[in-house]
């Protein structure tokens, strides 16, 4: 028999369903026993202390069931993300009356005793976050930073041309620079090879404690702003409207959305049509704490204010006086009409759940993609730089490797994407334009438009970091393998998304229901010591230092000092999973210095001997050279040249680090080398001179828990200008003459002999000086410098 899904009686369904999420959301903030009120409200069944959000709960319950019906009637492959903040109820009550969640959780099963455990567990010790989180079946997004549900929507239905993503996004949050810049998103989607999106914003009115912005503007005004943006505005207003009627209208709007996405997609993929549609999206207008307290004691507005933001009744368990408010508001949904006496959900609201794979709390998109396919990768070794003497071959480090990402990309033609704020090309990605295009959907003028197509695998057009970066963890929550490539300063802007994908991965390890996830891949160049006309404002290589105090076994630091061991890297980091790799490497013009196995050694154990710039053989040194980073192996390498010249007796060791988290000790990272291992390249007691492309407390920090503390480090200072590559160096004396001075003044045994050598390294710096204010540019005598090799 034939579905009704229009009728009067199914929209009754839809409404008894909406009142059953609304109940199990309120009984999740306040009660913790008695769940369905059989028995009289005792203090002994409240928790000591509600937490939680109430604002956004009953139109997000709205919207989620009104998704349900669409999805049952159209067959739709559809999933949500809320981008309002704390309220996680939403997704856990609706998996819950769905029966994902107790399929997932046995034990907080659909009858009394299951939905005691469900209502106690929230926002208490032991329990479930007030948010949407990894626990939380059905969510590829975290609530508490807020932003980014767009663009990681958008990340998710790129090369799923069948799903869409159903974006809630909160009034409050459509107010943060993020969302107001992912608006744009809808100019990267293509209608035949991807999916869509459905963006869904709730006008409620209120934030913490002020008006948002978006509520006070007219349906006019906003239609223009969306309109504007591309985008065609389907406006929904509950307010002083009956139930009956806000059902209708939902109704009516969510089928016509669906609807002009099935017709844009039908047209692109009949008529090979790629052309810029204009997608539909819902604004929905309703109040604030929808059908909770009106009023406060003093008379005060609960309802439609920001009063309703979190708990709005003074109830819990060392407060009882007012325990009528708390059972008078559950009782308006009427529960004995939504649940059985034991508990369990009434049939005729079972009836209208989608089934299966089609909830959207169990849709696999959302536990680690549809169908995931592990990354094949091309042999790196093809694309090596043929180095057979160190620092004769000039090569840009990320031109070579970006001929490697092309074939990454040939190879995984629908499973594979890069993303960056405008600045593939600067950044020298040359390799990835040889094999595709930017996906861009606006109009394109050639010859003025340049590696700009309706389809590609980089989408790099928008100069947005939150975007890209949004994207890209979309993609990978999904199962699909990327990259972010950015200059290294500005990487900055987007850090707090990384210590949100990193709380995301952490806690998304502990359920063991969850499918794992690929490697982020974050891609920092343009760096700090390279800056000749950006100038200070691009110099900050604080994003090693600020990944380094997340959890250990979740991120990676790599610290390539050439084009062979960045291949090496790259080969390395895209197979690992549940990690954020952070790759540092150069794009300018540099000598070349190891064979494709050095490199490949150097990456596999972390950190290497290098033998043919070492002179102690077997012998304890005199001085330990450590390099971590580009520059910082290329003047390490300057330096010992220097010393060697001068010094051909001293016995010096050449450590060259990429994988700098090796190097802490496995108490807390157990990675890490052991003392023993560690003792075996550094020594116990002779001098280091460790030559760092970050800040230098972070060495000092690795150095602590370790025997060798005769260390002299040479890092970032906070000193830049727009200067030279060189002079950049020397102003935070990580240039080869302050490197050779300050290892020959830290051995005992030349102290005689190191005062004439330290004066003229001095006075090469005073040359260099006087030199670059000069000429402009840097000493030939370090322009034209070559490895000659220690004999």
């Amino acid at each position: 028999m034939a579905v009704d899904y229009d009728s009067k009686e199914y929209l009754e369904s839809v409404d008894a369903y909406w009142r059953a999420a609304n109940y199990l959301s309120v009984g999740q903030l306040f009660l913790k026993d008695n769940p369905l009120l059989q028995s009289d409200l005792k203090a002994s069944d409240v928790k000591v202390k509600p937490i939680g959000h109430w604002g956004t709960i009953v139109p997000q319950n709205f919207i989620y069931a009104h998704l349900n019906r669409a999805i049952k009637k159209y067959d739709l492959n559809m999933f949500y993300i809320e981008g309002s903040g704390h309220g996680g109820q939403v997704m856990v009550s609706n998996s819950y009356l769905d029966g994902s969640y107790s399929d997932i959780y046995p034990d907080v099963s659909q009858d009394l005793e299951g939905m005691k455990h469900l209502f106690k567990q929230f926002s208490f010790p032991g329990g479930v976050a007030s948010h949407a989180a990894p626990e939380t079946p059905g969510s590829i997004h975290e609530g508490g930073e807020l932003g980014y549900s767009l663009s990681h929507g958008v990340g998710a239905i790129l090369d799923n041309p069948d799903v869409i993503a159903a974006v809630e996004i909160g009034d409050g949050e459509a107010e943060t620079g993020p969302l107001a810049a992912s608006w744009f998103s809808d100019k990267f989607i293509n209608p035949i090879n991807d999916g869509a999106v459905l963006p869904i914003l709730q006008v409620n009115g209120f934030k913490i404690s002020n008006p948002t912005i978006v509520s006070r503007m007219s349906d006019a005004d906003l239609t223009k702003y969306f309109e504007g943006m591309g985008w065609d505005p389907l406006f929904v207003n509950v307010y002083d409207k009956p139930v009956s009627q806000a059902h209708e209208e939902m109704a009516k709007t969510v089928d016509e959305a669906v609807e002009k996405i099935k017709a844009i997609q039908k047209n692109a993929r009949d008529n090979n049509d790629d052309s810029l549609p204009v997608w539909p999206m819902i604004v929905l207008r309703a109040p604030k704490g929808w059908t909770g307290p009106k009023e406060n004691l003093d008379g005060e507005p609960i309802e439609n204010s920001f009063r309703a933001h979190q708990i709005p009744i003074p109830v819990d368990q060392n407060h009882m006086e007012h325990k009528e408010l708390l059972i008078n508001w559950l009782k308006s949904y009427k529960p004995e009409e939504l649940f059985n006496e034991d508990g369990t959900v009434k049939d005729e609201i079972k009836a209208i759940i989608p089934a299966g794979n089609s909830r959207m709390a169990v849709n696999p998109i959302t536990n680690g993609g549809i169908n995931p396919e592990p990354l094949k990768l091309p042999d790196y070794r093809e694309f090596a730089v043929d180095n057979k003497v160190p620092g004769k071959e000039v090569k840009e480090d990320m031109a070579v490797w970006s001929q490697w990402l092309g074939a990454v990309i040939k190879k995984n033609p629908t499973t594979f994407r890069a993303f960056g704020p405008d600045e593939s090309m600067s950044n020298r990605l040359y390799g990835i334009f040889d094999v595709t295009n930017r996906q861009w959907m606006e109009e394109i003028k050639e010859p003025n438009d340049q590696y700009v197509a309706h389809a590609g695998r980089l989408i790099d057009s928008q100069l947005s970091e939150h975007q890209a970066e949004g994207w890209l963890e979309g993609y990978v929550l999904t199962g699909r393998h990327g990259l972010f490539a950015t200059y290294e300063s500005f990487g900055r802007v987007v850090d707090s998304m990384l210590t949100q994908h990193m709380k995301w991965l952490r806690k998304a390890k502990e359920q063991n229901w969850r499918h794992d996830y690929p490697s982020l891949n974050f891609i920092n160049t343009s760096t700090v010591f390279q800056q000749d006309h950006n100038g200070y404002t691009h110099q900050d290589p604080g994003m090693l230092t600020h990944m380094a105090e997340k959890k250990a076994d979740l991120v990676r630091e790599y610290l390539p000092a050439d084009a062979n061991t960045l291949l090496a890297v790259g080969n390395k980091a895209f197979t690992e999973r549940e990690v954020i790799n952070i790759i540092t490497t150069s794009k300018h013009p540099r000598q070349q210095w190891f064979s494709i196995d050095e490199a490949t050694q150097l990456v596999n154990n972390g950190l290497g001997y290098v033998d043919w710039a070492s002179t102690d053989q077997g012998l304890k040194p005199d001085i330990v050279f450590a390099a971590a980073g580009t520059e910082p192996t290329l003047e390490s390498l300057a330096a010992i040249d220097i010393l060697h010249d001068e010094f051909p007796e001293l016995k010096i060791r050449f450590i060259n680090v990429v994988d700098i988290l090796k190097l802490r000790t496995q108490k807390k990272d157990p990675r890490g080398l052991t003392d023993d291992e560690f003792d075996r390249y550094f020594t116990t007691d002779a001098p280091i001179i460790f030559a760092f492309h970050g800040f230098e407390d972070m060495i000092e920090s690795i150095f602590f828990d370790r025997h060798n503390h005769n260390i002299n480090i040479h890092g970032y200072r906070e000193n830049g200008d727009i200067t030279t590559p060189f002079d950049m160096r020397v102003l935070n004396q990580l240039d080869r003459f302050d490197l050779a001075k300050d290892a020959i003044l830290s051995v005992p045994a030349y102290a005689e002999k190191s005062a004439y050598f330290a004066q003229r390294m001095d006075d090469m710096i005073a040359k260099h000086n006087h030199f670059i204010r000069t000429e402009g540019t840097d000493l030939p005598e370090v322009m034209n410098w070559q490895w000659k090799g220690l004999k």
